[in-house]
Formats: C-alpha cells, sequence, structure tokens
C-alpha cells in the first residue's frame, strides 16, 4: 500500500459545528462492483455471480443501454448468448429502452423486482444518465442494493454508480449527475491505462465533500458494507484532494487488498467543514476524568461519585466502545452502586438512529457521564451526526463531571490519537480525527507505559504542536478542571508539549499537579 500526503497540517473544525450528511457505520446494504474497463478477468465475474446467489438463486439482468448498438436486437442477443456461454447454468435477461417514459413504467421495471443483480455493460456513461437517471429503473436498482443484492458494472458501468458522475473530458473534464450508488464518492475507469489521475483530482477539488475510486482496467472494487475490495489484475486509488489545509492523499490497493469505506466518506465530508484554528487551551467547564485503561482505582471511582454528586448523583454510562455482545455488564457500573449511587442509566447506543428522544432525554438530567473502554471509533460512529454530543457537553457546562477509561479517555480529547476501525497501532486516521472535546486542545494516549507508546505519541505532537499530549498509563487517570491537572491512581502520566519548538516530555507521578496553559506545576 502507497500512501501519499505531503505538508499534511492539521486544522479541525469547531466540534460543535453543524454536521452535515450523518455517515451510516453499517456502509451501505447490498454490493456494489465497479469494473476498470478492459478485459475483467473471470475472479471478477465469478464473485458477481456468486453473490447474485449462485446458479440455483441468481436472477440477473443485464442492462447495455450505454453502448451504442444496444439499440440492435442482434447486438442485444450477442450480449446475452456471450454471458450464456461463459457462465452456463445462470438465469439471464436483457433491458434496455432509451425511452424514458417506458423506463418509469412499472411493466419495463418488472425484471428488477425479481432480480439477485444486474450488470451495467460499458460504453458511454450518458446513455445510462438519459435513459434512467430519476426513473423507475434507478428507484428499482436502489431498491435492489437495499434489500441486499448486486449491482456491478464495468467502465460506463462505473461511472455511472456515483451521483458526482465524470461524464467525458481529460484535461477539462465535464461533471454530470449519475446513480448515487456510493454517496461521497467519485469513480473513474481505465485509470491507470488512461493516466486519469489529473482529471480525477481536478473534480475532487471542484467538487468538495467526495473522495475519489479510480479502478484501472482488468479490476474491480467490490463494496460490501463497510468493506471495499479490490479485484482482478491491477490497482485500485483512494484519492483526496488538496485543500486549503489539507495536500492530497492517494492511497493505491493492489488486488486483495481492502479500505474501510466510511474512514473514507468521513474524511472527504469533514474535509468539506469550515475549518477552526484551535490554540492548545485546555479550558472547559466542569471536570473530566480520563483514565488510562486497565484497572481503575477505586480513589477514581470515588472522585467521580462525589463530582457528580455523591448519592444524588444521577449517571449515564455510555458502552458504545464495544461491540454489542461485550456491552452487557459495566464493571464502573457496579463500583458506583458500591459507593450509594442508584441513578445509573445504560446509553447503549451503537449507531445514530439508536439515538432517540429517549436516549437523549438520560442525559437532559444526568450529572456525570461515564465512557467504557473498547475501541473510540465505534463512539465516533454511534453519535455521528446527533444532537449527544452537545447533550455532553452540556452536563460540563452545568458543571457535572465526563470520564472515562482507554477509549473512553481518548474520545474526550481534541485530537482522536488512535481511531482506525482497522487497527489500533496506527496513529491519527483521517475521517476518525476528531474526538468529542471535552477537554480542547488534547490528545490523549491510553495503555501508555505498558504497550511502550511515548514514541507514538511524541511524534504525533511533533506533526500537530498546537495539541497537547497526554499519555496515560493504566491504572492511572488525570483528572482535569480549568487548566488544572491532577494525577490519580497508581501509574505515572506523560505531557508532551511542542508549543515553544521541539516536544518535550514531562512525567508527574500521583499527586502531582500540572498546569496545561501554563506547561508547568502550579506555584
Amino acid at each position: 500500500m502507497l500512501v501519499r500526503a505531503l505538508g499534511l497540517f492539521l486544522v479541525l473544525p469547531a466540534i460543535l459545528a453543524a454536521q452535515a450528511a450523518p455517515i451510516d457505520p453499517l456502509g451501505l446494504p447490498g454490493t456494489r462492483i465497479l469494473g476498470g474497463g478492459g478485459k475483467l478477468p473471470p475472479s471478477v465475474y465469478e464473485h458477481f455471480l456468486q453473490l447474485a446467489g449462485g446458479k440455483d438463486k441468481a436472477r440477473i439482468v443485464l442492462i447495455p443501454t450505454a453502448s451504442g448498438t444496444a439499440d440492435d436486437a442482434a447486438q442485444r442477443d450477442k450480449t446475452l448468448a456471450r454471458w450464456q456461454t461463459d457462465h452456463p447454468g445462470y438465469t439471464f435477461e436483457v433491458l434496455h429502452t432509451r425511452d424514458r417514459a417506458v423506463a418509469d413504467s412499472e411493466t419495463f421495471t418488472a425484471p428488477l423486482r425479481a432480480a439477485t443483480a444486474v450488470w451495467l455493460g460499458g460504453g458511454v456513461q450518458k446513455n445510462l444518465a438519459d435513459a434512467y437517471l430519476g426513473t423507475r429503473v434507478e428507484r428499482e436498482l436502489q431498491a435492489l442494493l437495499a434489500r441486499g443484492g448486486v449491482v456491478g458494472g464495468t467502465s460506463a458501468g462505473t461511472a455511472i454508480q456515483t451521483r458526482t458522475m465524470i461524464e467525458s473530458g481529460k484535461e477539462d473534464p465535464i461533471v454530470a449527475t449519475g446513480f448515487d450508488f456510493v454517496p461521497f464518492a467519485v469513480s473513474d475507469q481505465h485509470f491507470l491505462k488512461r493516466q486519469r489521475l489529473p482529471r480525477l483530482l481536478q473534480v475532487l477539488g471542484e467538487h468538495p465533500g467526495h473522495f475519489g475510486i479510480g479502478v484501472d482496467e482488468g479490476t474491480a472494487v467490490a463494496i460490501t458494507g463497510r468493506t471495499l475490495a479490490v479485484l482482478g489484475d491491477s490497482k485500485a486509488l483512494l484519492v483526496l484532494a488538496k485543500t486549503a489545509t489539507r495536500d492530497e492523499r492517494i492511497v493505491e490497493l493492489a488486488a486483495g487488498q481492502t479500505a474501510d469505506l466510511v474512514t473514507w466518506q468521513r474524511a472527504a465530508r469533514d474535509r468539506k467543514s469550515p475549518p477552526t484554528v484551535l490554540p492548545a487551551d485546555t479550558r472547559q467547564q466542569g471536570t473530566a476524568i480520563l483514565v488510562g485503561g486497565g484497572r481503575i482505582p477505586e480513589a477514581v471511582a470515588r472522585r467521580f461519585a462525589e463530582l457528580a454528586g455523591g448519592k444524588a448523583a444521577k449517571v449515564v454510562l455510555v458502552t458504545g466502545a464495544m461491540p454489542k455482545e461485550g456491552r452487557a455488564d459495566d464493571p464502573f457500573g457496579r463500583m458506583l452502586q458500591k459507593l450509594g449511587v442508584a441513578d445509573v442509566r445504560m446509553l447503549d447506543c451503537a449507531h445514530p438512529g439508536e439515538v432517540t428522544a429517549a436516549a437523549l432525554a438520560k442525559l437532559a438530567d444526568a450529572t456525570g457521564i461515564w465512557f467504557g473502554g473498547g475501541r473510540q471509533w465505534r463512539l465516533c460512529d454511534a453519535f455521528d451526526g446527533t444532537p449527544a454530543i452537545a447533550a455532553m457537553h452540556a452536563v460540563l457546562a452545568r458543571g457535572g463531571v465526563v470520564g472515562g477509561t482507554s477509549a473512553g479517555a481518548t474520545i474526550q480529547g481534541e485530537l482522536l490519537v488512535r481511531g482506525n476501525p482497522l487497527g489500533n497501532t496506527e496513529m491519527w486516521c483521517e475521517g476518525y480525527d476528531r474526538g468529542f472535546a471535552f477537554v480542547p486542545g488534547i490528545a490523549v494516549d491510553q495503555h501508555f507505559v505498558a504497550r511502550n507508546r511515548e514514541a507514538d505519541l511524541t511524534g504525533l505532537i511533533a506533526r500537530f504542536p498546537q495539541f497537547l499530549g497526554l499519555g496515560i498509563d493504566e491504572g492511572t487517570a488525570a483528572v482535569v478542571r480549568d487548566h488544572q491537572l491532577e494525577v490519580l491512581g497508581d501509574g505515572k502520566l506523560a505531557i508532551v508539549d511542542a508549543r515553544s519548538g521541539a516536544p518535550v516530555t514531562t512525567w508527574l507521578q500521583p499527586g502531582e499537579h500540572w498546569h496545561l496553559r501554563l506547561g508547568r506545576k502550579p506555584d
């Protein structure tokens, strides 16, 4: 995998700015196959046919409308015969018209309602748009995907699958409207063979909020759920264009390699957000408690309970950093109950659709919030585009406390240190680079000493010197109120500060304090 991101400089949008176009963390229903043109290898068609249901269940509709010869019945018969010869035992049907009134009829589209898969042939993508865009055909294709079916295509049949569609041209590309099968994306085909990277970068630069999928000949990209996988003989490229605050980013994927679709959708959307330069200012209302993972010391639980109001506390436990099967029981809730806190509520959301009025009501009068451990990207997914984050900030604004362990600590910072859904070893993943900013200007790394992460955090802060790094070891907590930090627990805590030049690390022991804005122990 080749990654190019030159001169990258992070400038984060305001965390509570209006968030446009929520992205479904489940990814996309059904499967899209984007073929790059040329001669696709048998493995691509085999994948398409298996997803269609195999010989026993597949009902496949072929749409050759992109081709200029599709009006010739003999040519349509040849297309059908070729598929039948190459794939014996499968059921195929050809569907074609250039009359939009016909394309909008219930009779013409009946085969699509029975289909398990559709293949869009190559040619000229404008032909597909002219005939089918906005008609019942487009709606039935979306319905096919929604029920778990497959829409595949090659060349023009790939270009048509993104709403922002490159219609033609190279030095001066013409952009038109296609089907919205891959939101936030612009697809391009014959990509390396015809050297189309410059045109894709130009289109992306002129259409903020999109990322590019460039597929070479003899190659295809299959998108199922949130997994984007490359099939065939060559490569596919994922592309983000340069913006005022970010350089272009290009990732090459060879056959057999995968990427996370949702990460690229989020990165494209977030690059469009109005930038706000945020200094390393840690002032916030209320109190934040950040635990580095491992065992939660009893002293930390007592401090949290006291700050939340003691026996009168109203505490919300947020469990979304764990997979669903790991959320049934929260040990911190049991610790609170032993301390006499009776009002403990579970906020078990894994998807923005689960952030209902009833869920938000749990936060309305809460005096404390606790985030459990797990993976911080799941919390980003769960609350994306919802009013829950503002409701959590409101708990701090009225003098409450927000705490958390491991992922529940890192999500409280502003720069999200380890957010890659594909693994927790990479530092800073664009698309999952923003925490909830309960402690502004901070980047938090957990399990710090136990997992030898000092070099990681130091390198990240050198890259983004406007942020302070907090490296918190297991069994250790940072208690932050206003600009003041106190260390509780059993281990030590690192402050990484690059505001005056090269990163400088200061280690604090339990009981010690630090003034985060002034960068020193308080007088």
